[in-house]
């Protein structure tokens, strides 16, 4: 600019009614932090209100918008120890959006003006924190996820870029089978069709391709192992962690591309035990698996789905003796986790959008949303402690599914009043973790009657129903042992065999206990059946949507069989 523009545009932003918030007038402090996180703000309001700069003024009132002057010399002003400002700066904010200090003789005044450019693809941080304008005030970006979710989807789509490197010899072969029978399970009216595609066609067709080109996605989804290397200085990488209760490392492993394999393979790791999921002295004590197979694939493909893989970070998995830890770099878009449980609604925006679209046609993610809701779900039916997510820290987000029982008053609330509504169970569940709610959620639990104590000090109230002396009631109300159940199942087969799930759920259904709904009869169906495939006594000839089964070899070489 010359010099008679630089003070045209001085006066053209003295000429605005207000500030704005892509605007920042000031008279003359410039602590050098705050230069830094001004420029943070201004990058991030700018993008969202699709300017083209945003400017940092000094030497001009905010308020009358006069100009003052001010002896600010950017160039010769230290930031922090004895490194220069400028510099100083540059190195703090991530990604740089680059900007531009000017000096400007103004005849009123000397003024100096910061034009920053506007954030793109993802916001600018500084130092760790990024801000945005509201109004008239800096603020975190991270209390405005609204204002976030217009950065991320003004910017471009990293995983819809073509690797120009890349050619189909790339991709797995084994992930390539995988992703036909996902896309069928997806599209089950064109399973026939499925069958004539060649590679290339069926790609496109999945939007994994992009006219044919293999893209960044391709390369995560079904890249082959050692293609992880095109995606340089992208991270493509899940590390499995296994530690025991001092938090000592006993084992590990790093998992690559292809991601479409990657749910199967830490399946294999994860050490998912047997346990006795309800508490000592209910009338219908259980055996279950620590976790279930679904919640900890969803919790994986949303973190595959929301990466932010510019970070260069990887997505870590970390198994406790009771727990599992996931962890993914980039920020919770949706803004908190309660928000989108009530939606209950597929997500307005994704971080990788071609990725996700991608996951979505092979069946990785649930195309009508409601994931996190699920998982929600699935946990309280188990009458295990809900997820808990973590989003404290900046560009990260961890989640942590529980594989035991945390307090037996919670548990037994949760099998004797099957009524409750999810908001009623996320409040017990933040009450037996030790956390504190409102009082307005005091009250709303207190009227229902499950809570005791006094505030702040609550916990969950004792058990409510109670069991009648009459035999039959009892039988009824706590179901036979689970022998009883599986031989059930085993005698069906074994006359009838083979069998369909539908089968199994008639005969059975009806002879489970009266205090569970209809749901949770077909998940404890689900557990017997699961039990006896794992100890070797059926198979399934069928598939896994239409599943067929018969008595297993090893069932009929025992000589008590009969």
């Amino acid at each position: 600019m010359s010099e008679s523009q630089e003070i045209a545009l001085i006066d053209e932003l003295r000429g605005l009614p207000t500030e704005t918030e892509w605007l920042e007038f000031k008279r003359s402090r410039y602590e050098p932090r705050l230069i830094g996180e001004y420029l943070s703000a201004l990058a991030n309001s700018a993008c969202i209100a699709a300017r083209s700069a945003g400017y940092l003024v000094f030497g001009i009132d905010d308020e009358t918008h006069e100009v003052v002057g001010t002896d600010f010399d950017p160039y010769n002003t230290k930031g922090r120890g004895n490194q220069d400002l400028l510099p100083w700066v540059g190195a703090g904010l991530h990604p740089n959006a680059g900007f531009e200090p000017r000096i400007v003789n103004h005849p009123d005044g000397r003024v100096v003006v910061f034009e920053v450019g506007p954030a793109k693809d993802q916001p600018v941080s500084f130092r760790g924190n990024a801000y945005v304008r509201v109004g008239s005030s800096k603020t975190e970006l991270g209390r405005h996820p609204e204002k976030a979710r217009v950065i991320w989807t003004r910017g471009s789509d990293w995983s819809a870029e073509v690797c120009q490197q890349a050619r189909l010899d790339d991709l797995d072969p084994n992930a390539l089978v995988k992703a036909r029978e996902q896309f069928v399970i997806k599209h089950p009216a064109q399973a026939d069709e499925v069958e004539e595609w060649d590679d290339a066609t069926f790609l496109n067709k999945a939007r994994v391709l992009r006219q044919g080109a293999v893209t960044n996605t391709a390369l995560l989804l079904l890249g082959r192992p050692e293609s992880s290397v095109l995606l340089s200085p992208m991270v493509a990488k899940i590390s499995w962690v296994l530690k025991d209760d001092q938090n000592r490392e006993l084992d590990y492993e790093h998992i690559g591309p292809p991601f479409l394999l990657a749910g199967d393979r830490l399946l294999k790791r994860v050490r998912n035990l047997t346990v006795r999921a309800l508490p000592s002295g209910t009338l219908f004590p259980q055996e279950i698996t620590q976790y279930d197979p679904w919640v900890i694939r969803e919790a994986l493909h949303n973190s595959i789905a929301h990466q932010d893989y510019r970070l260069h970070g990887r997505i870590v998995v970390v198994e406790f003796p009771d727990r599992i830890l996931l962890t993914n770099v980039g920020d919770f878009l949706p803004g908190d986790v309660e928000t989108v449980i009530q939606q209950d609604a597929p997500q307005a925006i994704y971080r990788n959008p071609f990725l996700a679209d991608a996951m979505v046609e092979l069946n990785l993610i649930d195309t009508q949303g409601g994931g996190i809701k699920r998982m929600f779900d699935t946990q309280r039916k188990r009458f295990f402690a809900l997820p808990d997510y973590d989003l404290t820290q900046t560009n990260s987000v961890a989640v942590s599914i529980h594989g035991r029982i945390l307090d037996e008053r919670y548990t037994r609330l949760l099998m004797e009043r099957t009524d409750l509504n999810l908001s009623q169970v996320m409040l017990l569940d933040q009450m037996q973790k030790g956390m504190r709610i409102s009082r307005e959620d005091h009250r709303y639990l207190k009227a229902s009657g499950l809570v005791e104590g006094r505030y702040p000090n609550l916990m969950v109230a004792e058990s409510i129903a109670k069991v009648k002396d009459d035999t039959d009631r009892y039988l009824i109300k706590r179901g036979f042992d689970k022998q009883y159940y599986l031989d059930m199942i085993l005698t069906l087969i074994r006359e009838h065999g083979p069998v369909s799930r539908k089968e199994i759920d008639q005969a059975l259904i009806s002879e489970l206990p009266d205090r569970l709904t209809e749901e949770q009869k077909r998940w404890r169906a689900q557990n017997l059946i699961q039990d006896l495939r794992r100890s070797g006594l059926i198979a399934n000839q069928g598939t896994r949507a239409q599943p067929a089964w018969v008595l297993s070899d090893a069932y009929q070489r025992r000589p008590f069989h009969k």
